[in-house]
């Protein structure tokens, strides 16, 4: 028998009425958000206090020795994921020539991978073919936090992904209890550090870096919701809550929060307006601001900058996606300054490239590397005053 008041389209949230004005559709809400939240995945909870130190990743000496140098460097990308890849692993090569042996206190302290690591295949076969093969060269420890595709338990064609819970297989290869190699890699020696959880804190030398999972929606990303609860927002408030009261001590470090859905974001997946509410909620009950954000999700590269007057101090904010790894470019909007509300598009590029980023006592540098082939050249270069929130 055919229903009896069918909708006249696929989806009740086709219309041009703000949200303010829509009826409420029952057991739906007012818009397609409000229906993704109910299909999210719960959160795994941390395996135990979710701060990492930097001498957890690369040990006492390693983290003594940057300490020393007055600087700290790393790598950041997304968007990784792709058997038998050729861009892929171009870019791991092009990352793993920022090393030299001869100076560890001069080469990046890690690589912080943005999220989907892998995609369609959460098993020990995938993280080989589309992880620990391509990256068979970097040299590096790799921190991450997950992307959607990580925590999928389906494919896009309804097959299963391999794992049985949500983010079953990123804990294996991230958050082991100790560092180990984890049997995906089979006969490729990688030791793999012990995250804490899928969300956490690395406190390092010049910086603190929080990492957040942002579930397993294309779009939009969130940090809580109903269906999940709010442990991870509780964390994330908490955690910069003490950021702030070191700060208030002279202990001032440049400040990163990254999340794998980019809060803005003119390529094939749009800025997650929720994203970005979530993280200036936490900020404003925290009572402090990121100095940079980071993304990926969009298989492209795009900088931002967001202008804020937080507590009386203008801040320039640069927002960064680098979903630039190797997984396959998607179509970007190209940028040219244009103004979006509190914030400016920059520039962007639809190619393949990392970033390297290198933060001192005043300074954090962020160089954008495009990789073509076995070329690399730096695309896009800002430096960002911590003392007076500008951008160079």
């Amino acid at each position: 028998m055919a229903t009896k008041n069918p909708f006249r389209f696929a989806h009740p949230f086709f219309t041009t009425l703000p949200q303010e004005e829509r009826s409420l559709v029952p057991g739906l809400g007012h818009r397609m958000t409000d229906f993704i939240k109910t299909k999210l995945e719960k959160i795994p909870d941390p395996k135990r206090e979710p701060t990492m130190a930097l001498e957890e990743i690369i040990g006492h000496d390693g983290a003594k020795q940057i300490e020393a140098s007055k600087a700290i460097r790393f790598h950041a990308v997304g968007d990784t994921g792709h058997e038998n890849g050729f861009d892929e692993e171009a870019v791991a090569d092009a990352m793993a020539a920022d090393y030299d042996i001869s100076h560890p206190e001069k080469c990046p302290a890690f690589l912080f991978h943005l999220g989907d690591v892998i995609y369609y295949d959460n098993t020990d076969r995938g993280y080989q073919a589309q992880f620990y093969v391509p990256y068979r060269k970097y040299p590096g420890k790799i921190i991450a936090i997950p992307g959607n595709h990580d925590g999928e338990i389906f494919r896009y064609d309804g097959k299963p992904t391999g794992q049985k819970t949500t983010l079953e297989a990123f804990q294996k290869n991230f958050c082991a209890p100790k560092p180990a190699v984890p049997s995906g890699a089979g006969t490729i020696y990688r030791e793999m550090v012990s995250q804490p959880g899928v969300y956490w804190l690395l406190d390092a030398p010049f910086v603190n870096v929080v990492g957040l999972y942002s579930n397993v929606a294309e779009n939009p990303g969130f940090l809580e919701a109903p269906s999940i609860g709010q442990k991870q927002m509780d964390w994330l408030v908490k955690t910069l809550a003490g950021i702030k009261k070191q700060r208030d001590k002279g202990i001032r470090k440049a400040l990163f929060i990254a999340t794998h859905h980019p809060p803005f974001s003119n390529g094939s997946h749009s800025g997650s307006a929720e994203m970005l509410a979530d993280i200036d909620k936490a900020c404003q009950q925290s009572g402090i601001m990121p100095d940079v954000v980071l993304a990926a999700h969009a298989h492209s590269y795009q900088r931002y900058t967001r202008s804020v007057n937080f507590q009386g101090k203008p801040m320039d904010i640069p927002f960064l996606v680098v979903g630039s790894g190797g997984r396959g470019l998607q179509q970007v909007v190209p940028a040219s300054g244009q103004k979006m509300g509190d914030h400016r598009y920059d520039k962007s590029l639809m190619g393949f490239g990392y970033l390297s980023v290198t933060v001192t006592e005043r300074l954090v540098t962020l160089n954008f590397i495009q990789v073509q082939g076995e070329t690399k050249t730096s695309f896009d270069k800002i430096t960002v005053d911590l003392t007076t929130h500008r951008i160079a």
